[in-house]
């Protein structure tokens, strides 16, 4: 483990190096200057402070596994009454693209109740293996059976690495798993990479999208990671079924919870912007809330849906379930217009894979012109009104 040692003989004056730290983690004890546990490693102190005052010393970390016994790229299976999720499917084309490299088979995780048919369905996507625990326990999720079935899968099986949609289930479920085998998880990948040695690039904006996290898991195994729906690009379905279904018994005490189902009580039917193929975007150049309606009008003749950004959110103009990015949600329509959005990188990221993008902005120096196909430099109560006339014009 690293550790920064303090050479207190090559300091000529404790203050001035105290105050280099950012983060306060320094201070003077009995004439000398020590180092707390809010330091963070950022290492300023040795590069700007007196040198050779403050050593950066990094261990090298032992390989803790065999990585030649985890052999495999599994997907968990997410589903309601055996209708799986798309993001399942999203995963199991992303996990063939990383077996190219390393010769590893794809592996589908699939727990339910009476799912046969639709474990079939998924040998339609190129799955080598579908291994399936059915039993009555299994029929609706609950986080100690699933979580038990899942670890008797690692353990049977020992995939390299897993993929998990970052649906409420799998939100749940991720992270309790990588616990119960002591490895890591990355959360809401955006790109996952394969190395020849079977070590999963996981990458991920951070610091608020300011910079793209490079996350790995060399020395455990299994590798975790989390993706959004419409993160990936899904497998067009195979006519014929390939691989094979493999039937999986656990014990039956393993399926206990301590959680008892009640009642299942299902919501209306809502319509959400990731499903929309149009959606009509507003951003903060939108002055007040009764002008949502021009944009309401427009996404209606387009046969699509109102998005927005996080500030016509926190405003309460919009529903949370409108807004698209890192803290809301992620799309991928065929057509998005936005209107008045600056399109900072947290934006963008939710976004930047819709097939054609338009941008409407009064400013040419918006960022979001960077990600756009078409970009329309303007007011968008100007353009907005004109746009909506002709479309109505040519009905």
């Amino acid at each position: 483990m690293a550790e920064l040692i303090i050479h207190q003989d090559k300091i000529p004056d404790n203050q001035e190096l105290i105050k280099l730290c950012p983060f306060g983690a320094m201070e003077e004890k009995d004439g000398k200057v020590t180092i707390s546990a809010a330091c963070k490693m950022c290492r300023l102190c040795v590069r700007k402070g007196p040198k050779g005052a403050v050593e950066y010393v990094e261990d090298a970390v032992k390989p803790s596994v065999d990585k030649s016994a985890w052999k495999g790229i599994a997907v968990y299976v997410d589903h309601v009454d055996g209708k799986v999720h798309p993001v399942t499917l999203e995963l199991l084309g992303k996990a063939r693209e990383l077996s190219k490299v390393t010769g590893h088979p794809v592996y589908a995780l699939f727990m339910g109740n009476e799912i046969e048919a639709a474990a079939h369905e998924l040998l339609h996507y190129n799955v080598d293996k579908v291994f399936v625990y059915d039993a009555p326990e299994l029929a609706r999720f609950q986080i100690e059976p699933y979580t038990a079935v899942f670890e008797n899968f690692i353990q049977t099986v020992k995939p390299s690495s897993i993929l998990v949609g970052a649906t409420t289930v799998g939100r749940q479920l991720a992270p309790r798993v990588a616990a119960r085998m002591k490895t890591g998880l990355t959360a809401d990948c955006t790109i996952l990479e394969m190395d020849e040695n079977t070590d999963l690039s996981q990458i991920r904006p951070a610091f608020g999208g300011n910079i793209m996290a490079h996350i790995k898991t060399p020395n455990h195994r299994p590798q975790m990671a989390t993706v959004r729906y419409k993160i990936m690009n899904a497998p067009e379905r195979a006519e014929k079924e390939s691989g094979e279904i493999v039937v999986c018994t656990i014990e039956k005490e393993k399926l206990l919870s301590h959680v008892r189902v009640l009642d299942i009580v299902e919501k209306p039917k809502e319509t959400f912007i990731e499903n929309a193929d149009v959606l009509v975007v507003a951003g903060r150049g939108v002055k007040k809330p009764e002008d949502l309606k021009m944009l309401e009008k427009l996404a209606d003749l387009l046969g699509g849906q109102l998005a927005c950004t996080r500030p016509m959110v926190e405003a309460g103009w919009l529903d949370a379930k409108c807004q698209i990015g890192l803290s809301g949600r992620t799309v991928r329509p065929k057509l998005i217009i936005t209107c008045g959005v600056s399109g900072a990188v947290q934006f963008t990221a939710g976004m930047n894979h819709a097939e054609t993008i338009v941008a409407i902005n009064k400013d040419p120096k918006a960022p979001i012109f960077k990600t756009a196909h078409y970009c329309l430099t303007g007011d968008l109560y100007e353009i907005l009104p004109r746009l909506i006339e002709k479309i109505e014009m040519g009905r």
